[in-house]
Formats: structure tokens, C-alpha cells, sequence
């Protein structure tokens, strides 16, 4: 792949997904990988390419309770550093190994790093805390688009699409509402803000607003290279001070698989002081997966397949109020590419205001 970065971190897993005794197969930037823990808990992730034959070593099985994987074809076997420690046939040829890829566990996910293994470092993942496992529970869900994951950014980042693919979420309050972006380094956030709403029931139900009383709500996104977002959706009685809300806290997490394809990582937490709040967590994980995979999703596939690959400045696409923060999300992500590549960034002449 091409236009991405390869020096930073991209979701490959969520934690509860990789469990021991279990490999998971994932292509990322185009390149499979297989994901394992060991014995010891410890993620790990290798080349799914065994040198010899070019197996995948994910159709093998894991040995050594878990931290060894056997590929499947002549039985050469491979530690979670992707060394060569066990040949059948007799010594293990020197250099046999397969590459090894940095990874993390925190916020509930694992993460993979495709670039310079020199360069990764667990600090440079975007702070998410309220996916922190000990202090909240949270709801996962992992889905596949048939799309380029820069459009996926374009949907979170612009939530003014909620009117009219998400009713369950939205009213017409949400077009008139505040909006507001800006960045600030590496970071770029996109916020509205909706006063004097009379919004669905369950909005009503999920910032406990008493019927016949109008809210004021809120849509802030945060998000980070190459597509980490968090979400807060809040809502309080109209009139009153925002700090009395409830907040909703959500990740969307988007992994190119290739330039045709996204692996859509989201979840939704709730702090564990709430009563309830672990069933609260799944039952929110399971009412969000409809607008997901059945509202966006479409859309979204739709408008990547309408593009038949050429670029999205290339065609000149309409601007409007809402799109301030995916234009300077995308403005940041192309510079940072061209830092990587050594080449110097070129501004766009798309404004925006």
C-alpha cells in the first residue's frame, strides 16, 4: 500500500479476541500477519509466511502451550520472535526465521506496529482511558468494509450524516447545530454541539431526559493517526450547565487491510462505578452493530466502489460546513506521510472555512 503511514500504530486485535491456544489471521497494509499469545499472556505477532514452502503458519498449530507455532507443512516450528527453533529433518539452517512485528496491549485492543521495529514505542498510542479494562466495562465489535479507510475517517469526523442513515440517533436539531474544528499538533478534533433538541426516545432514554423536556447534546470527535477516534455523545436538560450530562464514550478504530478494503474496530464503555455496567456495555455493543455494518456501511462501500480508485482530491469533491475536521484530519495524515517518505508536504488549496 501506498498512501498510508507505516511508522505508527494501527489496531490489529481487541484483547478479548486473542486469547491463548488461538492464532488470528489478519492482513494489514497489505501484509498477512498471524496473532498469538503465549503462555504467559505476552500478544505476539508474526509473518504468516512460512520461508520454506510459503505456508501460512496460521493453518498450523500452536505448541509449547501456546507460544510455539508448527507450520502445518513440514513442521518447522517458530517462536514469538520468529525464530527457527525446531526442524524436523534435523539442524535448523542458519537465519531461518520469519519477521516479527512490534506489538502492545492497552485499551482493551492489540496493537501492531508495520514500520521500523527501532522506532515503535507503546507511548506514541493515543491516549483512550476509558477503555482502560480495570476502571470500565467495555463492548467490542471488529467489522470488514470494502472500502479505503480514509473515507471511514471522513464518516466519524462529519456526524451531521447522522439525520439522515442513523433516525435512532438523530433529529433535524442536528443540521442547525454549533460546529467546530481545529488542531492542535498531531491531534484534531471536530465538535457540535445541539441546542433545544427534541431528540428520538433513545437519546432520551440514554441521557435520562424526561419526556416533554428538550436537551442540549453533543458530538465531540478526537481523532489521531492514522484513523483513531474517540467519541463522547453527551446530552443534559436544556438550559443546564453540561458538566450535569451524561456521556457516552465510544472508539472507532479504522485498519487498512488493503486500498480496497478496512478492518472497522469500535467499542462503547461504561465506567464500572455504574450499577450494571458490564451488561449495559454489551447490550450497547449489540444495539450499535445494526447502524454500523447496515446504515454506514452501505454508504460508505458504495461511495469507495463509485470512485473505482482514483484519488479523492483528484475529484474535486463538493465542501461543506461539516467537513472542517476530516479536511484538516486528511490535510495532517498526507503531511505526515510525506515527512515518512522524506518528501515535503504540499497544502492543500481546499478551504477550510
Amino acid at each position: 500500500m501506498q498512501n498510508v503511514l507505516r511508522n505508527v500504530w494501527y489496531a490489529a486485535a481487541w484483547s478479548c479476541d486473542l486469547i491463548v491456544g488461538k492464532m488470528v489471521d489478519r492482513t494489514i497494509l497489505d501484509v498477512r500477519v498471524v496473532l498469538f499469545r503465549t503462555a504467559a499472556g505476552t500478544p505476539a505477532a508474526l509473518s504468516n509466511m512460512c520461508p520454506h514452502r510459503f505456508v501460512p503458519l496460521s493453518m498450523g498449530k500452536l505448541c509449547n502451550a501456546g507460544s510455539t507455532i508448527e507450520c502445518a507443512y513440514h513442521g518447522l516450528r517458530f517462536d514469538a520472535f520468529g525464530a527457527c527453533i525446531g526442524n524436523p529433518q534435523g539442524n535448523v539452517p542458519r537465519g531461518a526465521r520469519v519477521r516479527a512485528f512490534p506489538v502492545a496491549e492497552c485499551y482493551s485492543a492489540i496493537w501492531i506496529w508495520m514500520g521500523d521495529p527501532d522506532l515503535a514505542n507503546a507511548s506514541l498510542i493515543p491516549s483512550i482511558d476509558f477503555l482502560m479494562p480495570e476502571d470500565w466495562a467495555v463492548g467490542t465489535g471488529v467489522s470488514v468494509v470494502r472500502s479505503d479507510y480514509q473515507l471511514e475517517t471522513d464518516n466519524i469526523m462529519d456526524l451531521s450524516h447522522i439525520e439522515f442513515l442513523h433516525p435512532m440517533f438523530s433529529s433535524e436539531a442536528v443540521r442547525s447545530g454549533k460546529m467546530e474544528s481545529r488542531q492542535e499538533g498531531d491531534t484534531v478534533w471536530s465538535r457540535r454541539m445541539i441546542y433545544n433538541d427534541d431528540p428520538p426516545e433513545f437519546i432520551r432514554k440514554a441521557f435520562q431526559i424526561p419526556a416533554g423536556k428538550r436537551v442540549d447534546r453533543w458530538l465531540d470527535v478526537r481523532w489521531n493517526a492514522p484513523a483513531i477516534m474517540a467519541l463522547w455523545t453527551g446530552g443534559v436538560e436544556t438550559g443546564r450547565p453540561r458538566a450535569e450530562g451524561i456521556d457516552w464514550r465510544s472508539a472507532h478504530f479504522f485498519t487498512p487491510v488493503d486500498a480496497n478494503t478496512t478492518l472497522y474496530f469500535w467499542a462503547i464503555s461504561f465506567s464500572r462505578a455504574v450499577d450494571g455496567s458490564e451488561q449495559l456495555a454489551m447490550e450497547s455493543r449489540d444495539a450499535l452493530r445494526y447502524p454500523f455494518e447496515n446504515e454506514d456501511t452501505p454508504v460508505i462501500e458504495a461511495a469507495h466502489a463509485n470512485m473505482r480508485g482514483r484519488e479523492f482530491w483528484s475529484l474535486q469533491p463538493l465542501i461543506l460546513r461539516g467537513d472542517g475536521g476530516s479536511i484538516r484530519a486528511r490535510r495532517l495524515l498526507q503531511s505526515m506521510i510525506a515527512r515518512e517518505r522524506g518528501e515535503t508536504p504540499t497544502a492543500s488549496a481546499v478551504p477550510l472555512d
